[in-house]
């Protein structure tokens, strides 16, 4: 991987600085962080998803920070400036597995020479978050959850469930029931597990700045056709109620199916949560890493290999403290049938706040940082 320097300090918030670290479990890490390092001063670590960065919490960390506490966003196992990674298609998926992506939050803590902390994971950083706070209750004291609600654990086997690895028979196959709809259709995640998602992506034809423009236009509340409500099943009649960033075209690549929805120069010029200047930190990171560090979660998850190694907590709710927010505009709240109103009544056995945003998408703590703040503020009182 091409080396990359680090951050400008024009490219971030006052406060907020960036530097690399090693975590101890082969990674030397990129990390924004503000505040500062103190006994009295709870560290909050925050976990980015899918296709975004550390970058993308810059508009929380000085807030957090101000309010008493040493707030780190790393980047994760795949992404942007952290090293020690391979991304190759073919390679070993192993150091992508849920356990190991644990081991890189602990080491990263660890290496901060802060031995607990609060931990708020956002889209594929909420399972993250989720399965931290499950399996180190005694390291992790609160657990706040973004835009993907817990339903239960583990994430694998709940994936296996609605979508089998195995032997099935056709009359149970989603995706054979997803592709035999009149528009035939298929579902995002499989998508991002093939080897032609990351080359879809990356050499696109409108370039992948203009992809990511599109990409996080359509799943924001910018989008006014963004109005999610609960889907009744894992059917494809269901799920194909979903927009097609979630439920593609069958034949269409991610750039394809957001392209149509590109926004105008006009609504580029009044996006204030993502400037062209703010979206350059991520295209031109993107455009030396690629995308397939992160595809990697996917097929992990996808795939169900590494299943066996949480199996011990089948079945078991988060005990610590939590809090869920989300964007009011934001599909993934719904895109898994059942599982927001799993995690409210059963999974989170302490869940302190559940907080859907006005005006917010799926990019939640960009598009609203100041509500999604006080409700993070609000939340980490309680602990």
């Amino acid at each position: 991987m091409e080396h990359i320097k680090l951050l400008n300090q024009g490219d971030l918030p006052n406060g907020v600085s960036s530097r690399m670290i090693n975590n101890g479990n082969g990674l030397d890490v990129h990390i924004l962080e503000a505040g500062q390092k103190s006994t009295k001063n709870p560290c909050v670590l925050l976990l980015h998803g899918f296709p975004e960065l550390a970058y993308s919490w810059r508009k929380v960390m000085v807030p957090l920070a101000d309010a008493g506490h040493y707030v780190v966003a790393p980047d994760q196992r795949g992404y942007g400036l952290t090293k020690g990674w391979t991304a190759n298609f073919d390679g070993d998926l192993q150091p992508f597995r849920m356990n190991n992506l644990i081991e890189d939050v602990i080491g990263l803590l660890h290496a901060l020479d802060y031995q607990e902390a609060i931990v708020v994971g956002h889209d594929f950083g909420s399972p993250v978050a989720a399965s931290c706070a499950l399996t180190r209750p005694d390291i992790f004291r609160g657990v706040s959850l973004m835009s993907a609600p817990f339903a239960g654990f583990p994430i694998l086997s709940s994936l296996e469930e609605i979508a089998p690895v195995r032997e099935v028979s056709d009359a149970t196959n989603i995706h054979k029931d997803l592709s035999s709809l009149s528009v035939p259709r298929k579902h995002y995640q499989w998508y991002y597990s093939t080897g032609a998602a990351n080359e879809d992506m990356l050499n696109c034809p409108q370039g992948v700045h203009n992809f990511l423009r599109a990409y996080y236009h359509h799943k924001s509340a910018d989008w006014k056709q963004n109005k999610p409500f609960p889907l009744n099943a894992w059917t494809a009649n269901e799920l194909a109620k979903l927009p097609k960033y979630y439920i593609m075209d069958l034949d269409q690549t991610m750039p394809q199916a957001v392209a149509t929805e590109m926004p105008t120069a006009n609504q580029i010029e009044n996006c204030h949560w993502l400037t062209e200047k703010e979206l350059m930190v991520y295209s031109d990171i993107f455009k030396r890493t690629g995308f397939q560090g992160g595809l990697q979660w996917y097929r992990c998850s996808t795939k169900g290999y590494f299943e066996a190694d949480l199996r011990e907590f089948v079945g078991k709710a988060i005990e610590i403290p939590s809090c869920f927010i989300a964007g009011k505009n934001d599909w993934g709240v719904y895109q898994r049938p059942g599982a927001f109103e799993t995690m409210q009544s059963s999974a989170l056995s302490d869940l302190r706040g559940c907080y859907l945003v006005e005006n917010a998408g799926h990019w939640v703590q960009q598009e609203q940082p100041l509500d999604v703040s006080q409700h993070l503020l609000r939340f980490l009182t309680t602990l």
